[in-house]
């Protein structure tokens, strides 16, 4: 059953052309990395719904590391922001993430509230890959020091500019990012040593694997999913700023240098092995 088309009318989109090589170095850990398979470019994450768009004729080639399982689609690499905004994060968006604008902010500020509430008044947030920043006035109005930050929103205020902090939480934006090392070096620069990087991102454990077609859900070029991440690379990839992995589940990670005290209500530190990054 094929489901229900996103809208009536077919886009077709002009997508930057890009010459794609037999193979790239992984940005993880340098190993060469080959073609997996191509998918069209209007596959959402809402599928899985059975929920489709009308097929743009545009493959993406996703290409993976055999050493550390990290799975990407090298071409965004050469997209400005002006081509994400155009052919991802347009007016249609919230057709193929329908929870971003207002469900999502809304469920990890109850979280955050129920993790850290208690601790609120000692300690600063910053939500990076905000959106509209639904989440930091949620989190404001119950009495948090909370600044949200995403490129796309205030692309005229620089990284450099936040200072640092001691809570900086990334939901749902690793997968979005095609220049990782970029990624993790500013998440690095906002994270005070003492801090703690809060973020998720699915992991490709069991559902990527090299010589089999590339059909788990989650890799979406519509929804801008474009670099996937195994425990091995997630955990290998925050090394290189000096960061521990813990991932609390398969969607949900910390990351961090030193535990801070005022995390201890969570744990002193986390007790479970920290992803060694191999």
């Amino acid at each position: 059953m094929i489901g229900d088309l996103l809208g009536s009318r077919s886009y077709t989109p002009v997508l930057p052309a890009v010459v794609l090589q037999a193979e790239y170095h992984c940005q993880v850990c340098g190993s060469p990395a080959r073609p997996l398979d191509a998918v069209d470019f209007n596959r959402s994450c809402e599928e899985s719904k059975g929920v489709f768009l009308p097929p743009s004729n545009s493959l993406i080639t996703y290409y993976l590391c055999a050493n550390c399982g990290f799975c990407f689609a090298p071409e965004f690499m050469s997209w400005s922001m002006k081509d994400f905004s155009r052919h991802i994060y347009n007016r249609d968006y919230l057709r193929v993430d329908p929870e971003y604008k207002e469900v999502r902010p809304k469920d990890n500020a109850e979280m955050l509230e129920s993790l850290f509430g208690q601790e609120k008044g000692r300690i600063s947030h910053l939500d990076y890959g905000s959106g509209e920043g639904l989440l930091s006035r949620r989190l404001k109005r119950l009495g948090w020091k909370s600044d949200a930050y995403d490129p796309f929103v205030t692309p005229q205020l620089s990284v450099t500019e936040l200072g640092t902090y001691d809570l900086v939480t990334a939901f749902e934006v690793f997968e979005h990012v095609p220049n990782v090392e970029g990624l993790v070096s500013e998440l690095a620069l906002v994270t005070k040593r003492k801090g703690v990087l809060l973020f998720s991102t699915l992991l490709s454990d069991g559902h990527i694997r090299s010589g089999q077609k590339l059909d788990w859900w989650y890799a979406s070029p519509r929804n801008g999913h474009v670099s996937l991440y195994s425990a091995t690379s997630l955990a290998m990839m925050l090394s290189k700023i000096g960061f521990k992995l813990f991932s609390f589940s398969q969607v949900l990670h910390f990351g961090y240098i030193e535990w801070p005290e005022w995390a201890a209500n969570l744990c002193a530190e986390p007790r479970m092995p920290a992803i060694d990054a191999v």
